[in-house]
């Protein structure tokens, strides 16, 4: 009854299109041990992907070549979480310069659609599907961004593994087919999407090859005449063809224009690590607030099992989420207080406002939308310990669900993020950069790069990645553990697409494993709880360790992953 339960309810956040019999996680305990390789290591949530990029380590490429190959594979492999018609974040650890860099390949709002055109047609929200959710597709370049700043390959070898694939066909795994069978009757409504998605008229199952020869053909433009054939030249076209044909806003020159932005990185100190997110428009700043008022409390001595912990941990996460819904937008259109809101002065203030006894209300009903993201995570580490952790999605599942069926891909829904809320700092304006859900982390120790790593899930990534680092820094749990263990993600919270939250406080929704004593308990300090069999979040990590060099690799059960090291 509980798998019954627990598949309605990860169908209504779209995280999940049927129900599996996976191990149920339990706190302190993982279904495997952690991957281990001193040579190069890369994680990502289908095996054979990641194998593309470990052969490129093999080759001769480094740790950046490594995560391009793999996000293309990705992009071809999990169509419904990513591809090259969605944005890509990444945060690169150069063993050279001993640096952190931060890349923002996210697309821009069409600059001939403007809130009049939404008002004129009574919308008082974006779309979640269709044209008027397009953004500019921010992967390609910044593929090409990655790999002209610190890779070592021309991109036509970074993408031959995928052409091959795409030509010859993939077996798709089990989880990833149940996303593509949960998505049938949208991707049916769409021409190009059910020509290039379900062939034979369904979505195929688990074990059964697919081929994608559209996408082989625009790969192969890519790795050839390069980002420019996407964004200037023969694919760019077609693009923009295919918005007029369909009512789009999505011009020539909107693609023409786009270029990803390198940025600094991020961080607060979270006992003894430098933890690291990349600023706004997305939301890695939150993890750094929750962790500024987590600091203060003794985890280690409560556990993970503790009725307090997670209390502590959904406190923490409301008041980051209220800072959120408020604050977090282009910082190249408003002015964004990154600096105060990731100050431990203002954690401080913050946290005066937690009860242990007593569950905070009213904190402004949630935003759907930001929990039905779809997406991958990767990471990448070679000899030299240069690291990538990227992330990469298309918002919902196949995007907007609409598909140049010539080109292979769907392109993404990341303009309904926008508020219509002309007063909203995150309100649609033309060129704008919608508010971003996707976040890529990477710790560093001592100066050192020491665990890369990410959680896909939308609105849970936030949560997912504070949970991960108190599992790994506070409960001494392995890399491979940290991210198996149950999970809590609570939703409720205000969002910034300007809708106010539950004012009751909102429910957290609890992860099999966790006990049902901590249950009742968090309930009896006034938290709303709801039961889940599995997390649809997924998560992969690579740890250096820092005495030895040897890699540590997770992967955990909630995706078809892996990490795989030589």
């Amino acid at each position: 009854m509980r798998c019954i339960i627990a598949g309605i309810l990860l169908l209504t956040t779209g995280s999940w299109g049927m129900c599996f019999e996976r191990p149920t996680p339990v706190a302190g305990k993982s279904g495997r041990s952690p991957v281990l390789a001193n040579r190069g290591m890369v994680a990502t949530s289908h095996p054979l992907a990641a194998q593309v990029g470990l052969d490129i380590l093999k080759k001769g490429g480094n740790a950046i070549d490594a995560a391009v190959a793999t996000s293309a594979a990705i992009g071809l492999m999990e169509p419904m979480s990513c591809g090259i018609g969605g944005d890509l974040f990444a945060i690169v650890w150069d063993a050279k310069s001993k640096k952190l860099y931060g890349l923002n390949a996210n697309g821009r709002a069409p600059r001939s659609l403007n809130v009049k055109i939404f008002s004129d047609l009574g919308l008082a929200q974006i779309p979640d599907s269709g044209p008027l959710s397009w953004s500019v597709p921010g992967c390609v370049d910044g593929w090409e961004e990655l790999r002209k700043r610190f890779g070592s390959l021309p991109m036509k070898d970074l993408l031959a593994p995928s052409v091959a694939y795409a030509q010859e066909g993939f077996p798709v795994t089990e989880v990833i087919s149940g996303y593509w069978r949960g998505a049938e009757r949208k991707l049916a409504q769409d021409p190009g999407s059910r020509q290039v998605y379900l062939p034979g008229g369904k979505a195929p199952r688990n074990g059964e090859l697919f081929k994608n020869p559209a996408l082989a053909k625009t790969y192969q433009m890519i790795g050839e005449q390069g980002r420019d054939a996407f964004y200037q030249g023969e694919i760019a076209q077609k693009l923009a063809d295919f918005s007029k044909q369909n009512g789009g806003y999505l011009s020539l020159e909107d693609l023409q224009k786009h270029r990803s932005l390198w940025v600094d990185p991020v961080s607060t100190s979270y006992r003894g690590h430098e933890v690291w997110e990349l600023p706004p428009p997305g939301q890695g700043i939150s993890v750094l607030q929750m962790l500024n008022l987590l600091e203060k409390y003794d985890l280690r001595s409560m556990g993970p099992n503790s009725a307090d912990y997670w209390h502590l941990l959904l406190e923490a996460k409301k008041l980051a989420y209220a800072d959120r819904a408020r604050f977090y937008a282009d910082p190249e259109f408003v002015p964004v207080p990154v600096k105060e809101l990731i100050s431990k002065p203002y954690a401080e203030k913050r946290r005066a406002l937690i009860q242990m006894d007593k569950a905070l209300t009213g904190t402004p009903p949630g935003d759907p939308k930001i929990s039905k993201s779809d997406t991958i995570y990767l990471c990448a580490v070679d000899k030299d310990h240069n690291c990538v952790s990227l992330i990469q999605s298309n918002y919902y599942g196949f995007g907007s669900g609409m598909t140049p069926g010539d080109l292979g891909f769907a392109l993404q829904n990341r303009g309904c993020l926008f508020s219509l809320d002309v007063k909203h700092p995150n309100r649609f304006e033309p060129g704008k950069r919608p508010f971003h859900t996707i976040i890529p982390a990477l710790v560093t120790k001592e100066g050192k790069p020491y665990f890369v790593f990410g959680v896909m899930g939308g609105d849970m990534q936030p949560q997912g990645h504070v949970q991960v680092l108190c599992n790994l820094i506070d409960f001494q749990m392995n890399v491979q553990t940290a991210g198996e263990a149950p999970r809590v993600e609570h939703k409720g919270s205000a969002t910034p697409t300007g809708l106010e939250g539950d004012k009751e406080g909102g429910t957290a929704i609890l992860e099999q494993g966790i006990p049902e004593p901590v249950a009742r308990e968090l309930a009896r300090r006034g938290h709303k709880i709801t039961w889940t069999r599995v997390n649809g979040g997924g998560y992969q990590g690579i740890l250096i360790d820092p005495q030895t060099g040897i890699l540590h690799g997770g992967s955990e059960a909630r995706k078809d992953g892996a990490a795989v090291g030589w």
